[in-house]
Order: C-alpha cells, then sequence, then structure tokens
C-alpha cells in the first residue's frame, strides 16, 4: 500500500501513465504476434492451427538453401538496396550544399517546396504517375520519338531499365526530406570561418570545400552509417506497385517474394522463414551500425 502511495505521489507518474496505451497496443500487435514465427519450423495445417501442426525442424531452411531462386531474389535486393544507399547518400548532399549556397531566398524555399512534396505521396499514386509517364505513349518516349527518332521503349517491362527507374525514382521522392537534415546541420557551421576564408581569398568552391563539407562530415557518417541496417529492404510499396511478370528476373526482391510466395501462394511457412532470416540479418545489422555510428559519430540511444 506504501510503494502504491508512494507511486501515485511521484512527479513523474502521469509521464508513465501516458505511455500505458502504447505500451498495450505495442504488445498485442508487435509482441504477441511474435508466437507465428514457429510457422517457419511447421508443417502449416489450416484445421490445426499454429500450434497444432507437426514440426518438421529446419526442414524449410534446407530447401530455401538448396533453392536458387532464393539467392536470385537476394541478390535483386542487395543490387537494388545498394543503389539507393548511395545515391540517396550522394544526392541529398549535393542538394543540400547547391541550396545552402542559393542567396535569392524565394527561389531557396521554392526549391525545397518543390523537392520535399513528393515524400508526403504515397506509392499508390506515384506508380500512376511514373506508369503514365513511361508507357508506350508518355512523355519520356514521345521526346525521344520527335528529338532523336528513336523507338518507344518500353521502360516498366524492360529488366535492363527496372533497377534503374526504381532507384531514380525513389530519389526523386526521397531528396527533398533528406536534404532538410543536411541542410540543418549546415546552419550549425560557425559564419565566422565563412568570413575568414572570404578575407583570405578563398573562392566559394574552396569555402564549399574546406568548410561545408568538412562541417557536415560527421552527420553524413551517422546517416550512412544507419542506414545500412535497412539493406535487405528494398522498397515494397514501390516495386510492388510498379513491377510486373515482365521484369521478375531483375524486380523481385525479398519483401515480394514473401508476399506472393507465402501470402498469395499460401506457402506460409516458407514465408515466415524468409522473414525470420530477414529480420534476424536485419538486427544483427542495426547492432552494427549503432556500434560504428557510436564509434564514428559519437551517437547513441541508450
Amino acid at each position: 500500500m506504501g510503494r502504491l502511495n508512494r507511486l501515485f505521489k511521484n512527479e513523474q507518474f502521469h509521464y508513465h501513465l501516458m505511455l500505458l496505451p502504447i505500451f498495450v497496443l505495442f504488445t498485442l500487435f508487435h509482441v504477441f504476434p511474435l508466437y507465428g514465427i514457429v510457422l517457419a519450423f511447421k508443417s502449416f495445417i489450416p484445421t490445426k492451427g499454429i500450434l497444432g501442426s507437426p514440426w518438421v525442424g529446419m526442414m524449410h531452411y534446407r530447401f530455401l538453401l538448396e533453392n536458387p531462386e532464393v539467392w536470385h531474389v537476394l541478390r535483386n535486393t542487395l543490387l537494388i538496396s545498394v543503389g539507393k544507399l548511395i545515391t540517396m547518400l550522394i544526392v541529398p548532399i549535393f542538394l543540400a550544399l547547391m541550396l545552402n549556397e542559393l542567396r535569392i531566398q524565394w527561389v531557396k524555399r521554392s526549391v525545397q517546396v518543390i523537392t520535399y512534396l513528393p515524400h508526403f505521396l504515397s506509392w499508390v499514386i506515384l506508380a500512376g504517375v511514373f506508369k503514365d509517364i513511361l508507357s508506350a505513349q508518355g512523355v519520356i518516349n514521345m521526346i525521344l520519338e520527335r528529338v532523336f527518332g528513336a523507338e518507344a521503349i518500353s521502360f516498366l517491362g524492360s529488366n535492363f531499365w527496372f533497377r534503374p527507374i526504381m532507384i531514380i525514382s525513389n530519389v526523386w521522392k526521397e531528396m527533398g526530406f533528406s536534404t532538410v537534415i543536411y541542410l540543418a546541420a549546415l546552419t550549425s557551421i560557425n559564419p565566422a570561418l565563412y568570413e575568414a576564408a572570404e578575407i583570405d581569398g578563398a573562392s566559394r568552391f574552396q569555402r564549399l570545400w574546406h568548410i561545408s563539407i568538412p562541417g557536415i562530415a560527421i552527420v553524413i557518417a551517422l546517416l550512412a552509417t544507419l542506414s545500412l541496417n535497412g539493406i535487405l529492404y528494398a522498397g515494397f510499396d514501390q516495386i510492388y506497385n510498379l513491377y510486373n511478370v515482365l521484369v521478375y528476373d531483375t524486380g523481385d526482391v525479398i519483401e515480394t517474394w514473401v508476399f506472393r510466395n507465402g501470402l498469395v501462394g499460401a506457402q506460409y511457412e516458407m514465408g515466415t522463414a524468409v522473414g525470420f532470416i530477414n529480420s534476424l540479418i536485419g538486427l544483427s545489422l542495426i547492432a552494427i551500425t549503432y556500434t560504428l555510428a557510436y564509434r564514428f559519430a559519437n551517437y547513441r540511444i541508450f
């Protein structure tokens, strides 16, 4: 009774009370469903349920290791993820440095707004836009035909073009949002450094190279390190809405493969096994990148 009285009189009690709904929701929708992981080690029989189905040990994992399609999907995932990771580091940094050098404020704000807006659009909407632009009668093919006299290209039906389109469209959607972080980092650089460099005769490029980039180097290292934990997540929403059976060879990634085989194909055990491996690798990468972020950028949450 005494402990309860002290708990209610605690000044931080209302903060803990505010966390209670989140704790309940997290337990119900994130912790409790984890028991479904056992599907990866069972032969699922719908009439017996998850717990009543017989155990099969590591059979599904042995099948996955011997299945060349899984390795092909993993290769696609890594190629698209690494492409997105590299471009999402270079393009936002370049855009932030250019915006930081702009002196006409309304132009600067306009560019920021225009590049930031796509972030709020879902891939369902953007997929419709890209399908229209990249179709045989779309704007891109019209320009190619009328200006260069080239034949129409089926961009979203081509294994050669599909991966670059996924990477470029992702950059177009997210570069504005990522640029905000680098612009915030640039504002923290002491203006006296620029003034001193200008007095010494440094050009704008020299100021950018020797002051701006070193000034945000820690932020670049931090974001680059943390982004490594998403290396096995190529972007389900984007690819699922844009790909088709013609580009499965280059566009099928782990998430879409699990969706097609695990849910649509009713191979729940196989989908769970792949998802479980993916989660374990993701958890390991988060731990590694967190350690690297602490070592190189002195960043830590706990």
